[in-house]
C-alpha cells in the first residue's frame, strides 16, 4: 500500500507475489481517490482480510482505514471509514492474533500530537471501530507496532518528541 506520487498522491496498493528469489506484482488499484500520507497495513487472518490506515488529505487530514481483499494478484476494497476525526500521523496497524482484530496506533493533532490507538474489526469489506486509547500523553512521532505472541500483547515503539525525542515503547 502506497501513496501514488505520479497520480495526484492518491492511495493505491498493488498483490506482490514470491517465488523463490524473484517477485512479481499485479495491477494497482485505487483505495482512496484524494491525497494520501502515512499509510500502513496489516494481515487480518480471522477476517482474511488486510487492513489499510492512512491520512486523508482530501478529507481534513482524518485517519482513515479500509479493508481491502486479495483474490490472485488483484485486490479490491470496501469503503473507507474514518477512525480519528482530527489530523493524524504515523499510523501504524499491527493484528492482534489472540484478540483477532488489529490495532491502529496514531499520533492525534487534536489532543497535541498525543499518542493513540483504537481497536479495528473487520466485518466482510467493513471496518468498524472502539473507542481511542491513549498511549502516551505527550507528543508522538515515527510510531511502529509489532504484535508479541508469547505475551500475546501489541508492543508500540516511537518517538517522544516531548521527552528530549527519546525513543519509548509502550504495551
Amino acid at each position: 500500500a502506497y501513496r501514488d506520487d505520479g497520480n495526484s498522491g492518491y492511495g493505491k496498493a498493488v498483490v506482490a507475489t514470491v517465488s523463490g528469489t524473484s517477485i512479481s506484482f499485479g495491477s494497482a488499484a485505487t483505495f482512496e481517490s484524494a491525497g494520501t500520507e502515512e499509510t500502513s497495513i496489516a494481515y487480518d487472518a480471522n477476517a482474511q482480510k488486510v487492513l489499510i490506515a492512512y491520512r486523508d488529505d482530501g478529507n481534513n487530514q482524518r485517519g482513515t482505514a479500509v479493508v481491502g481483499t486479495v483474490s490472485g494478484t488483484s485486490i479490491s476494497f470496501g469503503s473507507p471509514a474514518v477512525y480519528n476525526t482530527a489530523a493524524t500521523n504515523y499510523n501504524a496497524v499491527v493484528y492482534d492474533a489472540n484478540a483477532q482484530k488489529s490495532v491502529i496506533a496514531y499520533s492525534d493533532s487534536a489532543s497535541g500530537t498525543h499518542g493513540k490507538c483504537v481497536v479495528a474489526t473487520i466485518s466482510g469489506t467493513s471496518v468498524s471501530f472502539g473507542s481511542a486509547a491513549t498511549f502516551e500523553n505527550s507528543g508522538v512521532a515515527y510510531i511502529s507496532g509489532v504484535y508479541d505472541a508469547s505475551a500475546q500483547k501489541v508492543v508500540l515503539a516511537y518517538q517522544n518528541g516531548s521527552d528530549s525525542s527519546k525513543g519509548k515503547a509502550a504495551v
